[in-house]
């Protein structure tokens, strides 16, 4: 265990470190003033966009920066400029990100300065993170859950050991986020250093208006989180401090949270500046300042012709530098879409649907037996969420018996904490690891989204394909006979709009195995939302949904549609034919429904709400004139609504009729008594009279 340091940072002396060591720190920290310097030389140019410097914070930046190995990973945050200069990145690399430019080599210009996504030979492994404070945690637990998972299963390659670094501000602490990473990296023993930089402001706010206590005091609370205070703004203490640190989390597995206190010399961000609101606290401020700290520090090995050479030298740097950055290409506008989603191996349908002497299944045994046959066959995967462990199996019982054959590091509960369940696949995605986990109701989504939208979603397009996640994300969906409002929500309208993750809702479990298979292999992240009450074919009319079990290597590609019932051509060539578009358990209403038009319905199961198969609905549009969109969920402002629109233009000259839509009534949620239920959400009755209606418009 590493010597910690308690509520004051042990002075030592710089003589301790390899005076090379001190003089590259010098010569970065002396860089890094300049780049900042330039900045605001240059505003027209490099405040176009917003940024911001590691003024103040450079020496415990290069200190981190300096000691990380090419096997480690790194999740840092906006202002870490100087512990990218630290790993090696150069300064036009940096300043190309500052403006913009196709060669930045984290975005190509599509994201802010100081947001890495570096994947390059001998560097440290940094993922995208969004800039939303405190939320790169969860990715970054997730990263040193990953590393502890691959261990556990003797999958990692190399002896090393890798150390996970998140960075973040004092301030960020304060988010409920950190508090889940937090208590999953004291939970599991994982190897993440919480490298924490405290310079005492938000954005105007200050550390007394903001919290009650600074991150070394709340560490406190999380029982096996070992902790250390360094002087942030002296370059030796923070460099033998974080040596052990590293050292620490390298033998001995487990997380530790070093809190540095900083000046903030430069403004919080290019758009909000010092000079505004900090009066005499910038005085305070710079008599901290680290660059300073270390020139006393040398001055003692070195004469002063030698660091005024050095300063000169970074000066010229700097300036050619930033001549390169500005003279290199603009990104190229016709690519401005590329990497939405990263390319899936699974193209075409195969293996066997229906297998001679199959036996029928229903849905939620069909999930059970993919999810098993996929952790047989892929050791790198791993399944979790709420009561999914061993004692339980799921609450629908769809993870039965997977703990037992595969162990509770694979299989395993995790506390109440859907954002950690969902944030932590980026982090597992990108160490290697290939998470498959439970929201446990579609209600309870909502604590994910923040990770979902920020850090999920926007991975693959913000870098360039570089980091895609690779995330399963499964949900149980759907109102089932007075589940009550907290049980039955339908949510897929507020995914949908989730540009970058793909949506899947099958109806039977041939289905439901082949796309979750298909979700599993598809490199990008999938919510796959699993409607409850088709899970045993016990709703009335929804025998269906128990279909004979595809064999093993039967696999649907996403973004493929069903026409699971016919129109008859006598009925099609009289225009008395129309299309219902549905998914879920719609298509069983829409079946029942359907029995009275005997020949007249066409059903088109969609199965995938993201990506959409326009192709099959433009079809059977232009084929029968008439359409309606039948969904479960409150119709207005709805996907099915949304559709319905995009129908009704382009569609419009094939269009006999009005797109009808069809769904819940518009209520916050569904009440619980089973008649009140039934008043507010759609049935084959309902369906039967809507469709009369449009059949005869």
């Amino acid at each position: 265990m590493p010597e910690t340091v308690k509520e004051k940072s042990k002075k030592t002396s710089g003589s301790q470190l390899p005076k090379d060591v001190l003089l590259n720190a010098y010569k970065l920290m002396c860089t890094a003033r300049r780049m900042a310097e330039l900045y605001d030389e240059n505003r027209e140019i490099c405040s176009k966009y917003v940024h911001s410097t590691s003024r103040g914070h450079e020496a415990i930046q290069l200190a981190a920066g300096m000691q990380l190995k090419s096997f480690d990973y790194g999740s840092l945050y906006y202002r870490d400029e100087s512990m990218l200069l630290g790993i090696g990145m150069q300064p036009h690399e940096l300043m190309m990100q500052l403006m913009a430019k196709r060669d930045d080599p984290f975005s190509g210009g599509r994201t802010y300065y100081g947001h890495p996504s570096l994947k390059r030979e001998g560097f440290p492994l940094i993922p995208h993170q969004s800039s939303a404070t405190g939320m790169q945690a969860i990715p970054a637990t997730g990263m040193a859950h990953g590393i502890a998972y691959l261990e556990s299963q003797k999958l990692l390659k190399g002896k090393n050991n890798p150390v996970v670094i998140c960075s973040l501000g004092d301030g960020s602490v304060t988010e409920g986020e950190v508090a889940e990473a937090f208590q999953m990296a004291v939970l599991k023993k994982l190897p993440i250093l919480y490298l924490i930089q405290d310079n005492d402001w938000g954005i105007s706010a200050t550390g007394s208006e903001m919290r009650a206590m600074d991150a070394y005091e709340y560490a406190a609370g999380f029982k096996g989180m070992e902790r250390m205070r360094v002087d942030g703004s002296d370059f030796s203490d923070s460099y033998q401090g974080l040596s052990k640190a590293i050292e620490y989390v390298r033998k001995k597995r487990s997380p530790i949270l070093v809190h540095a206190k900083c000046p903030l010399l430069g403004h919080h961000t290019s758009g909000v500046r010092k000079e505004w609101y900090r009066g005499d606290n910038l005085d305070l401020h710079q008599q901290d300042d680290p660059l300073v700290k270390l020139e006393k520090v040398l001055l003692e090995q070195v004469d002063e012709n030698e660091l005024a050479a050095i300063r000169k030298t970074a000066n010229e740097f700097i300036q050619s530098e930033y001549e390169k950055a500005l003279s290199s290409p603009d990104p190229d506008v016709s690519d401005f879409g590329s990497h939405e989603f990263a390319p899936t191996p699974v193209t075409e349908e195969s293996g066997i649907r229906s297998p001679k002497g199959g036996e029928k299944v229903v849905m939620v045994d069909a999930a059970l037996h993919a999810v098993d046959e996929i952790l047989k066959k892929h050791p790198e995967a791993l399944f979790y969420g709420q009561d999914v462990g061993r004692r339980l199996g799921g609450v629908f019982r769809e993870a039965a018996t997977l703990a037992q054959k595969y162990g509770d590091e694979r299989v395993f509960n995790t506390p109440i904490q859907e954002a950690y369940i969902v944030g932590s696949t980026a982090g597992m995605s990108a160490v290697g690891a290939k998470p498959i986990v439970e929201i446990q109701f579609a209600d309870y989504i909502w604590p994910g989204i923040n990770q979902l939208v920020e850090e999920l979603s926007k991975s693959c397009y913000l870098s360039r394909g570089q980091f895609p996640v690779q995330s399963l994300i499964r949900v149980p969906i759907g109102a089932y006979g007075g589940g009550g409002p907290y049980h039955s929500g339908s949510v897929e309208s507020a995914l949908v709009t989730i540009n970058g993750i793909k949506v899947v809702y099958p109806s039977n479990a041939a289905d439901m195995k082949g796309l979750l298979k298909a979700s599993f292999y598809d490199p990008n992240p999938v919510v796959l939302l699993e409607h409850k009450g088709l899970y045993w074919s016990k709703v009335p009319g929804t025998t269906d949904a128990k279909t004979i079990e595809p064999d093993e290597d039967y696999i649907i590609p996403l973004g493929k549609a069903n026409i699971v019932q016919k129109a008859d051509a006598k009925s099609i060539e009289a225009s008395e034919s129309a299309l219902i578009i549905t998914y879920g358990m719609g298509v069983y209403w829409a079946k029942e429904a359907s029995n009275k038009f005997k020949g007249r319905v066409e059903i088109l199961d969609l199965r995938t709400l993201n990506p959409l198969d326009w192709d099959a609905i433009r079809s059977g549009v232009e084929t029968h004139g008439r359409a309606m969109v039948l969904t479960e969920e409150p119709v207005h402002n709805s996907f099915a609504e949304s559709l319905a629109g995009r129908i009704s233009k382009t569609c419009f000259t094939s269009l006999d009729a009005p797109v009808w839509t069809v769904g819940a009534v518009n209520l916050p949620a569904v009440p619980l008594n089973v008649d009140l239920e039934k008043m507010m959400l759609p049935n084959s009755d309902k369906v039967q009279a809507e469709l009369d209606t449009l059949l005869n418009y």
